[in-house]
């Protein structure tokens, strides 16, 4: 169960990055760049570091428009 944005292991973030629609466009050296259709720019993760900051994913769910309750309720559903 998540309710924080730190801590999100890498594992959890692509999870919470295939519900909300989105997907792997491309994988170039230790990053992954996650797309949607109504996105202007791709969500960029590195594979590399687990757990995923938390300035990281303040950065995706603020691309996705989402806020951090919406957020919870996405990973814990």
């Amino acid at each position: 169960m998540i309710n924080v944005l730190k801590n999100v292991s890498l594992r959890d973030c692509r999870k919470f990055l295939i519900k909300v629609g989105c997907h792997n466009k491309r994988t170039t050296g230790g990053h992954e760049h996650w797309t949607r259709s109504d996105l202007l720019r791709p969500i960029t993760i590195q594979t590399h570091i687990d757990p995923v900051p938390e300035r990281i994913m303040k950065q995706i769910i603020n691309a996705l428009q989402i806020d951090r309750d919406k957020f919870v309720e996405i990973m814990n559903s």
